[in-house]
């Protein structure tokens, strides 16, 4: 039963989140082909022989750094843009299903991707390995830098609001619906948490790194074991 409540007031809220989403990105950036430029290049960026390489060198949380500052590059260091482009890009779906409770109805909406054999490379070379209990299989927590940026995004961008929290229930409930997982993941919301804090820290320093935010939950974790 408590299941049951949860997910339909998840499912409520990402009704408020699309329409803010919507009414928001509407007045911020109004040209949809920007955001369709942006994820061609961070997403064939990703896919790319020369990322690829640098996978053998350098650890995950490394290679969340390094698409940070390159959608950074992109963006001409416009914070804002940057994070909103890297959602989307990281994202490794490029469809949800969201059911809409009251009239009973299911909504399929295509997410912003690249052309298929990009968005497919760019999945296949994303950072999985980001966490100390990162799953031992080919997902890993690929999806945990979408939960990460877009969780900042939404903090770095609201003043006024508490948003931070919406993307996380939005990635959460439809990798439910597709079966990504079958219950809600502690971990995304924790890594969600993590999002809303390196926004709040990224307001007033602008040398922060993904990755310094995200080891905290690693360095947590064995403080406390010690």
């Amino acid at each position: 039963m408590l299941k049951k409540a949860f997910s339909q007031l998840t499912r409520i809220k990402i009704i408020l989140f699309i329409f803010i989403l919507a009414t928001f990105f509407s007045n911020t950036f109004p040209q949809q082909s920007k955001l369709s430029k942006a994820l061609n290049y961070l997403s064939g960026f990703i896919a790319s022989d020369y990322f690829n390489n640098l996978s053998l060198a350098n650890n995950d949380l490394a290679l969340a750094d390094t698409i940070y500052v390159r959608a950074l590059k992109y963006d001409n260091y416009n914070y804002q843009e940057a994070l909103f482009d890297l959602t989307f890009a990281v994202i490794p779906y490029n469809k949800v299903r969201v059911e809409i409770p009251l009239i009973d109805a299911i909504v399929v909406y295509h997410l912003p991707s690249a052309p298929e054999n990009v968005y497919l490379l760019k999945n296949n070379n994303l950072p999985k390995n980001l966490f100390f209990d990162t799953p031992q299989n080919d997902f890993g927590d690929k999806d945990k830098l979408a939960h990460f940026f877009g969780s900042a995004f939404l903090s770095y961008s609201s003043n006024i609001f508490d948003l931070g929290n919406l993307f996380g229930y939005f990635i959460e409930v439809f990798e439910q619906d597709f079966e990504v997982q079958n219950s809600i993941d502690p971990r995304d919301l924790q890594t969600n948490i993590l999002g809303n804090i390196f926004g709040e820290i990224l307001k007033h320093n602008r040398n922060i790194m993904p990755s310094e935010v995200m080891i905290i939950r690693s360095l947590i974790f064995f403080r406390y074991q010690l």
